[in-house]
């Protein structure tokens, strides 16, 4: 577990019967030369002592968020900056439901809330506590939210009953940490691009032909492929979303502009074409402002297609080239038609015929469509999801 190594790794032991297991957690991320510190909730003590865990893991024992001694050495930003990975094992339902309330009421959720850090979930708990509806929202939440989760189990439990929410064991925990962790590494190696948004296409100054495109899923994309490593960089037409300052922004307003800021930023080894490029322009733009007449005739010209372009560039086509198809009506055909046009390797298609979901909507619902001819459905979900399902299907394709 080459990638373990070296690595600091801050783990959370909450209040429940799995928490015996953080033991063996700690003795394997030692043995594979992690540093770690640790936080006991207030409960988590009533299971495994903070001796035995600071036996273990040869490392700080952090519990109660106004211990003097321990913020006057390390106060819980700096906490939570320290780690690479913040591991939260076992999450018990009361720890769950707090972090998708965005609770800071003890040392742990603080931390958690403060961090920048990837944040790995192990849930822990009773099968019907698992099950209840509100469990399941909070996960849907904390997913929506970027945590990354680890099981749980089905399995025998300690309370005699038999389903799923059991802990997943030491060794598949620091697996599933250790394959994280070599995902990022190839991933930090390569480049990716997104487009996003709509494009403006002007008749004069002040009118222009554009479309609903709010440029959320593009965005949320572009976010996705960062927390997974990628070099990213986001060509982005107008629109008023903010992203972080470790995406490179490139911000412009036609389809000729963009078409230029992606020829200046190949080549790269991923190519995510979301954005919603207006297919035509004015064949010939008014220096003034046209006045308002009975009828106005406009003669209009075909924009550069910027998707197969790159698609179908011999020296500097990505590795991978993914366009979006936004459908109104025979989606499936559609889409197969714009993949074999296009020379793409995935074609994401949606149906915006839906007001609920795609354009300006942050719900999205979309099937994927491959050039092996296979297709899967990703049933409506937050656009945050969504993306995170789509980069997931790039790592599976990359590596």
């Amino acid at each position: 577990m080459k990638n373990l190594k070296d690595k600091k790794i801050l783990l959370i032991i909450c209040g429940g019967i799995s928490a015996y297991k953080s033991l063996e957690t700690i003795r394997i991320l030692k043995k594979n030369s992690c540093e770690i510190r640790t936080i006991l909730t207030k409960n988590a003590k009533e299971f495994v002592t903070p001796l035995s865990v600071a036996s273990l893991s040869q490392g700080k024992v952090y519990d109660d968020l106004f211990n003097i001694e321990n913020e006057s050495e390390m106060d819980h930003i700096a906490l939570s900056r320290w780690a690479d990975i913040i591991l939260v094992a076992p999450a018990t339902a009361n720890t769950i439901s707090k972090l998708a309330k965005g609770s800071s009421e003890d040392l742990a959720s603080t931390v958690v809330l403060a961090s920048n850090k990837p944040i790995f979930l192990v849930p822990a708990m009773n099968v019907r506590m698992w099950e209840h509806s509100s469990t399941q929202e909070n996960m849907r939440i904390l997913k929506n939210f970027s945590y990354k989760i680890i099981g749980p189990e089905i399995g025998e439990m300690a309370c005699g009953e038999y389903g799923e929410g059991k802990m997943s064991e030491p060794i598949d925990i620091v697996n599933s940490l250790e394959s994280y962790l070599s995902m990022i590494g190839k991933n930090r190696k390569l480049k990716a691009l997104v487009t996003a948004g709509p494009t403006n296409e002007y008749l004069d100054p002040v009118r222009f032909i554009t479309n609903k495109s709010s440029g959320k899923q593009g965005y949320e994309i572009a976010k996705s492929l960062l927390r997974n490593g990628f070099q990213t960089t986001l060509i982005s037409g107008p629109t008023n979303l903010k992203i972080g300052e470790e995406i490179k922004v490139v911000k412009v307003e036609t389809a000729e502009q963009m078409f230029k800021e992606t020829q200046k930023n190949l080549p790269v080894d991923v190519a995510v074409f979301s954005a919603a490029v207006a297919d035509f322009k004015i064949y010939q733009k008014s220096e003034i402002k046209i006045k308002k007449e009975d009828k106005l005739e406009l003669k209009l010209e075909k924009n550069v297609d910027i998707l197969k372009y790159v698609s179908n560039h011999n020296s500097m086509r990505p590795k991978l080239v993914i366009g979006f198809a936004a459908e109104t009506n025979d989606l499936e055909n559609n889409a197969i038609k714009k993949l074999k046009d296009k020379n793409c390797d995935m074609i994401i298609a949606n149906d915006v015929s839906n007001q609920k979901i795609g354009f300006n909507s942050d719900l999205n619902e979309v099937t994927i469509f491959y050039k092996d001819n296979k297709k899967e459905k990703l049933l409506t979900k937050e656009k945050s999801l969504i993306s995170e399902q789509i980069v997931e299907r790039i790592n599976n394709q990359l590596n």
